[in-house]
């Protein structure tokens, strides 16, 4: 599994936003990966709802969203649309090439379990691999390695 202090996995992965590749996107800000298993249940929705619901202070932190999941485009769209859009992209892992690199593949084997890992400079600065989107500790532990003060 990828660790606090580890150089960040890179991948390329279609988006709802367009093709996304890691690297890019950390060498500008820092990034809030976001896996979660899938796309319209209730553990995920709440996930995903929660960051949109904070997604300006994210923003304030210099940070950007990737949310990744191994569903399709077309299930992704049809997401984020249920959860009244979302802004920012959720990538698609159909090969779950992303969740193998960050060590996140669920034990079926068929999606990636829910976790979120903070990237800055293209290292891993924050890594939880079992993400409860409930647990309020978890949820402000990303906060403070994104910078926010407590």
């Amino acid at each position: 599994m990828a660790e606090t202090g580890d150089e960040a996995p890179d991948f390329t992965l279609p988006s709802t936003q367009g093709e996304l590749r890691l690297s890019d996107l950390a060498a500008r800000v820092k990034v809030l990966l976001a896996f979660y298993a899938e796309d319209n249940t209730p553990l995920c929705s709440s996930e995903l709802s929660m960051l949109k619901d904070d997604y300006g202070i994210v923003k304030e932190l210099g940070a950007q969203v990737i949310a990744v999941s191994a569903g399709s485009l077309e299930s992704h769209r049809q997401f984020a649309e249920r959860l009244g859009g979302v802004p920012f992209a959720l990538a698609s892992d159909e090969r779950l090439e992303a969740a193998r690199a960050y060590g996140v593949v669920a034990e079926d084997g068929k999606r990636s379990r829910r976790a979120v890992f903070v990237i800055e400079g293209g290292r891993i600065v924050h890594a939880n691999a079992w993400f409860e989107p409930g647990n309020p500790a978890q949820y402000e532990a990303v906060f403070r390695a994104l910078g926010l003060e407590g």
